[in-house]
């Protein structure tokens, strides 16, 4: 441990903390089908798929169950890494039935984010 010689910081005191550098990570993800949707995204494409009570039958929470909604289920699931895993893992098996409900050679079922689902109907996140 570096001590201060600031005057202003006071002797003795453990001088401020470098900023972490940004870890730099891959510029796109192309095998993640999450890679750069909300989660408000996802739980709004859940609900338009299966219905509020479909959801809840498959994943009993909540605030899918009493009195639903969009706003609600995120801010639970933000709190819930549990939650959030379920419905992450709800979504993954929705696209695998969708991309398995399509004929071959369709061009919505090759999606640029390999996700299943035409690009202009999810929701993507800005860098």
């Amino acid at each position: 441990m570096h001590l201060s010689s600031n005057p202003r910081l006071g002797q003795g005191l453990p001088a401020p903390r470098q900023a972490a550098k940004p870890v730099e990570r891959a510029a796109t993800q192309p095998k993640n089908p999450l890679h750069g949707l909300t989660l408000e995204a996802i739980v709004a494409q859940l609900a338009a798929h299966y219905g509020w009570p479909g959801l809840a039958q498959r994943i009993a929470i909540r605030c899918f169950e009493v009195d639903p909604s969009v706003a609600s289920s995120l801010k639970f699931l933000r709190k819930t890494p549990w939650a959030r895993d379920k419905v992450e893992g709800l979504y993954l098996f929705m696209l695998r039935e969708i991309r398995r409900a399509r004929p071959k050679g369709d061009p919505a079922a090759e999606a640029p984010n390999g996700s299943g689902i035409p690009v202009a109907t999810a929701a993507v996140v800005g860098d």
